[in-house]
């Protein structure tokens, strides 16, 4: 009998400007602008471990929440990677400091849930 796999996820918020130096101007794209995000990182795996987790869901919350603080009340052009700071790059962003720390990284939502849009990015 195969271990079942499981998959956590925590959620965390930020508020930040952008702007998209190559998007539309009808559409008010590279005008600066803010959006409150929400972002979700998701873990999968087996259960292990004398707790019988897949990852502590405390220290998912405190990464979450320390990349989050990184981009919070801030404009994110301004981050390494993020020039161009679509939904897309977003979860690229989060994904790329995350994954050292949670090898089962499996999933990144970021969403801006006032206007309905949200991305998923799988993360291998």
């Amino acid at each position: 009998m195969t271990s079942p796999i499981f998959e956590i996820t925590k959620a965390a918020t930020f508020d930040a400007a952008h702007y998209l130096p190559d998007g539309s101007p009808e559409r008010g794209y590279t005008r600066m602008h803010g959006h409150s995000f929400q972002v979700e990182a998701s873990v999968r795996g087996e259960a292990s471990g004398p707790v019988g987790w897949v990852a502590d869901l405390a220290d998912l919350d405190q990464a979450l929440r320390e990349v989050a603080g990184e981009l919070d009340h801030g404009v994110l052009n301004e981050k390494e990677g993020l020039a161009s700071p679509t939904l897309e790059n977003l979860c690229r962003y989060f994904a790329a400091r995350l994954k050292p720390r949670f090898p089962g990284l499996s999933r990144i939502v970021v969403s801006r849930p006032s206007i309905g849009e949200r991305c998923a990015m799988e993360v291998g």
